[in-house]
């Protein structure tokens, strides 16, 4: 099993759409562009969010255990993928990219 690297490529907001249709809260995401993240194996990283983890997870553990060519070539990469949280507030982008390096 590999160690998977998750970067935070872009975050979005939506004030529209939380106005209109989202309850006030008072946390909601602390991801920023740049961030990274380590994924040793299947385990999700420290500090990571538990819901972009849910969306996230199947990509992660199908890296950390060499799969790869998702879609059929829809990654210039084929050890990656770009998946997005299900925030619809508040998206998050990410990639993932197996690294050569074992897990523990």
């Amino acid at each position: 099993m590999k160690k998977v690297k998750i970067t935070v490529m872009k975050t979005a907001c939506y004030p529209d759409l939380m106005a209109q249709y989202e309850n006030p809260i008072d946390h909601a995401c602390d991801m920023r562009e740049g961030q990274v993240f380590l994924a040793n194996g299947w385990r999700k990283p420290e500090g990571f969010c538990d819901s972009a983890w849910e969306s996230i997870s199947a990509f992660v553990m199908t890296l950390a255990h060499d799969g790869e060519n998702f879609y059929d070539g829809w990654m210039k990469n084929k050890k990656s993928a770009m998946i997005s949280c299900n925030d619809g507030f508040r998206p998050v982008s990410f990639y993932l990219e197996a690294l050569e390096a074992d897990a523990d």
